[in-house]
């Protein structure tokens, strides 16, 4: 460990809030709300005296932490972030805040529900800093527990068969996980992401496994693609990549909308994330080998998602279903880049492809954990009236309102100007170059899903106000300023995507040159 111990303060930071605003009495909600939120908004500052010690020149792992655990067992305590970690730990701490700030007006068990929403922050930051695989997968866990709370306990009406949909789902997929990674110890005496890559790109994992975990005529080659197919199904099913999405909307729909901006801002991510971490990395050969198949279920999850969200007429459902489109450009990316071709022409879509995955997951995060936050005012105003059909010409009575929403909306559609567009024009870069069909159906979802959030904003904004929202009130001071910070970071990223690309492009570029 060198200097400061960023990443171990600012994870444990969230643990240490949680705590405390558990132990405050439940009479006293507002100091509850309070001290969870000075507690996300310390980890905020956290984040950001990480991100100022961060060099932005290096593609490899800064920060690093490393101490024995268990040794003998291969457990180390092995923290670190490179270009890819650090910004979803800027996405976490930057949502969090925003969240716990959407869910002020809870009334029930106000200290349980601000404490299990820092338990949840604590687990993401764990999970995206985490670099051996013992330490990593009990933040992996831990962000399951407090989620799974969150819906079962303040959800709607069907929130308990949307908890336990979304703990089963997720929990299957983690047992499928820790048996390939056992397996791979027992292969290797490793836990360690990065040792684990180093000995997949020199051909050491493919030897081991050969020598320790084979059996009669059993073909090595079938026995990687067992942990291959054993690691991908974990991060498959929380993207989610169809056909394991069915428990997203339904949890996105009856989680409180604070807790769902977190579903879809960030854990959704922790998929991703794992994809490019652990299986690109770990398993080059046999995502190429399975690249057709999960390709086409990579164009699935778009044109269907896409197909699914113009079907929606709940808000909440709407936007769920744009969410399993959205991460469906991360998906078609990350399995693109395994695919052959000239190398010098290769490498550039590769690192396209890959810097549109990073753009996107944090772009859609923000981007839809505003969208959702409108939604959660939306039900601040009108209860469970959440229907399309259900309003009409707000814009009359709320202009502000409608003007900040509107480039959310836009920024999801990928408008260029917004945010949203450079990630997705980066993936379908990539993709067009390595994967042309794939590129071309998966451009089907573009128009569908522009189709339907521009519907959104007609049906909600536009037309004739009904005699009963003409009470309707736009958005508050405290509003505006829960969202408005969001929405002017679109607007920015829009226009300077530099200030964000310049984090994790070295990564990226390693990333590339390191690929089969």
């Amino acid at each position: 460990m060198n200097g400061f111990p960023h990443l171990t303060v600012l994870t444990l930071t969230p643990l240490a809030g949680a705590a405390l605003v558990a132990g405050i009495a439940a009479s006293r909600p507002g100091l509850a709300r309070t001290v969870g939120l000075l507690f996300s908004l310390l980890t905020l500052g956290l984040v950001l005296g990480a991100a100022a010690a961060f060099d932005t020149a290096s593609g490899g792992m800064q920060l690093v932490e490393r101490h024995d655990w268990v040794p003998t067992l291969g457990v180390h305590y092995f923290v670190g972030v490179d270009g890819l970690g650090m910004v979803m730990v800027l996405l976490t701490a930057l949502l969090v805040p925003m969240a716990q700030a959407v869910a002020w007006p809870v009334t029930d068990r106000v200290p349980l529900f601000h404490a299990l929403m820092l338990a949840l922050q604590a687990g993401l930051l764990g999970t995206f800093t985490a670099l051996n695989f013992f330490h990593w997968f009990i933040f992996w866990e831990l962000s399951l527990i407090p989620a799974f709370f969150l819906i079962k306990l303040w959800g709607g009406p069907g929130r308990s068969p949307a908890a336990t949909q979304f703990f089963l789902y997720t929990m299957g997929g983690s047992v499928t996980l820790l048996l390939a990674f056992l397996a791979l110890f027992r292969a290797t005496g490793s836990m360690d992401f990065l040792e684990l890559a180093r000995m997949a790109q020199d051909g050491e994992l493919t030897a081991r496994v050969a020598e320790h975990l084979t059996w009669g005529t059993i073909p090595v080659e079938r026995v990687m693609g067992w942990l291959f197919l054993g690691t991908l199904l974990a991060f498959a099913v929380k993207v989610p990549l169809v056909p394991f999405h069915t428990w997203l909307p339904g949890a996105y729909a009856e989680a409180p909308s604070a807790v769902t901006m977190l579903l879809t801002g960030v854990m959704s991510k922790m998929g991703v994330y794992g994809l490019l971490r652990l299986v690109l990395p770990i398993f080059p050969e046999q995502l190429r080998v399975w690249q057709t198949p999960l390709l086409v279920l990579a164009v699935l999850t778009v044109v269907g998602g896409a197909a699914a969200t113009l079907a929606q007429r709940d808000l909440k459902r709407l936007l769920a279903y744009s969410s399993i489109n959205h991460l469906g450009y991360c998906l078609l990316a990350v399995f693109v880049v395994v695919a052959g071709g000239g190398a010098e022409a290769t490498s550039a879509h590769r690192v396209a492809a890959l810097s549109g995955a990073v753009l996107q997951m944090f772009n859609h995060g923000l981007t839809a954990a505003t969208l959702f936050a409108f939604v959660a005012f939306f039900e601040r105003r009108c209860g469970e009236r959440r229907g399309l059909d259900q309003f009409g010409g707000l814009r009359q009575v709320a202009p502000v309102w409608a003007g900040l929403m509107g480039v959310a909306v836009f920024s999801s559609v990928g408008l260029p100007g917004l945010n949203g567009f450079v990630g997705e024009f980066l993936v379908f870069k990539g993709a067009f170059g390595l994967a042309p069909w794939a590129a071309a159906v998966s451009g089907l979802g573009l128009l569908l899903t522009a189709v339907a959030l521009v519907r959104l904003l007609r049906r909600v904004f536009l037309g004739p106000l009904p005699e009963e929202h003409r009470g309707f009130k736009d958005l508050t001071a405290a509003e505006r300023w829960t969202v408005g910070p969001a929405v002017g970071l679109m607007l920015l990223l829009g226009i300077v995507p530099q200030a964000l690309v310049m984090w994790f492009n070295p990564t990226i570029l390693r990333w590339a040159e390191g690929l089969p």
